[in-house]
């Protein structure tokens, strides 16, 4: 069997397993293991080694989209790739930078997936090419200032119509790639019948106003934004006919939550990969920290966190590949796999010491990023509620 692509090796070094310890991408197809080993090559040509700056000055790479739109691997799924490439090519981002991953699911696996999902055959021609291409970029503009877990049952954000035209007032928080994208989807309730609708928003239009979210101490090249609708007119042309009701919204929100699954493998493949480099170079009393017991049984965990993960996220894959999984379990990998990232990237930071908090080692950027992937797209909290609904048939959400 090849040596895995990111198994260790170097002179005085025998080859090492690498952090997929049970060859899992060994299910994919000859084009599928080709693809990733191109997403692979450039993220550590374009990616890696600019992530840092990028999330210290809080900066986002527009110069980068051209490149990523190049790869085509939008929504991949819907161009012949399985459920299980697309989650280790969600896996392979975050494990270059979090914040990366982050765009491309917000854009991808939201805003490409919701004109697939809910547009007309006009809007498709109106937007979908040039949004797959990264020559345009979307948002997903759902939570709002004082709504967040309960946007279902509180949204505040409204659309009144007016012969062809939709008059839309409110505010929505907390949405990335908010400050520049072309596009967004919005959610609004329809004023009349108390119907949710969802509209292709031109954030050009009168009325629409953007600021970023600053002083983030997570993802600090995701750029984050409060907007603010003021009478802004949307065209009827421009509403989604296939959204009725919050259950469309579940709808992409069940494939997010699992793509966040396969963000948080990602993250742990990071903090497995930068900590075990990290000892085995670190000598502390004459003597590798990778020699050390306390260490390896750090390593020994992190591996573990990280290999349950993904061992969880491949039954989710097939179970998308037969059309059967569930909100339910969508909320179970969700809250999982943050649960062991969290764990994950904390022993990672201390396997490290002090440079474990210095954002010259990539190992305190995955520690600070880990924080907003636990909590964003459900969190912690809500998703086991949802898993504690399910399997007892009360629910604790109010």
């Amino acid at each position: 069997m090849p040596k895995q692509p990111d198994a260790v090796s170097g002179p005085g070094v025998r080859n090492l397993p690498g952090a997929d310890f049970l060859d899992i991408e060994a299910q994919l197809d000859a084009r599928e293991r080709a693809k990733l080993d191109e997403v692979r090559t450039f993220v550590a040509e374009h990616v890696t080694p600019f992530a840092a700056a990028w999330w210290t000055a809080e900066q986002f790479p527009f110069d980068l989209l051209p490149k990523l739109g190049a790869l085509g691997v939008s929504t991949p799924t819907r161009h012949g790739y399985s459920h299980l490439f697309h989650g280790l090519l969600i896996a392979e981002l975050a494990r270059a930078d979090a914040s990366l991953a982050t765009f491309f699911m917000i854009h991808h696996d939201l805003f490409v997936e919701s004109l697939y999902d809910f547009g007309t055959e006009g809007q498709r021609e109106r937007y979908l090419e040039d949004a797959a291409a990264l020559r345009t970029t979307g948002a997903f503009a759902l939570t709002e200032p004082d709504h967040g877990s309960d946007v279902a049952k509180g949204m505040d954000t409204r659309a009144r119509r007016e012969g062809d035209t939709w008059i839309v007032n409110g505010a929505k928080r907390w949405i990335g790639n908010g400050t520049f994208c072309e596009h967004m989807l919005l959610w609004a309730l329809d004023e009349e019948t108390g119907a949710v609708r969802g509209f292709v928003l031109d954030t050009s239009l009168p009325g629409v106003s953007t600021s970023r979210i600053e002083n983030k101490i997570s993802l600090r090249t995701v750029q984050n934004a409060d907007v603010v609708l003021e009478d802004v007119r949307i065209p009827e042309a421009d509403r989604f006919p296939g959204i009725e009701s919050f259950s469309d919204a579940n709808q992409l929100l069940r494939s997010s939550r699992i793509m966040v699954g396969w963000l948080a493998v990602g993250q742990q493949l990071a903090a497995f990969d930068v900590a075990r480099a990290y000892v085995l170079e670190r000598e502390q009393f004459g003597r590798p920290l990778a020699s050390f017991q306390l260490i390896q049984q750090k390593l020994a965990t992190m591996l573990g966190n990280a290999t349950a993960s993904m061992a969880l996220m491949v039954q989710i894959a097939h179970a998308r590949a037969q059309g059967t999984e569930r909100m339910d379990q969508a909320a179970l990998a969700k809250a999982f796999t943050t649960e062991r990232m969290r764990e994950t990237v904390a022993l990672g930071r201390a396997a490290l010491g002090g440079n474990g908090i210095v954002t010259d080692h990539r190992m305190a950027r995955i520690f600070a990023d880990a924080e907003a992937v636990y909590t964003y797209e459900g969190t912690q909290d809500v998703n086991q509620l949802i898993v504690g609904r399910s399997v007892t048939g009360i629910s604790a959400i109010t």
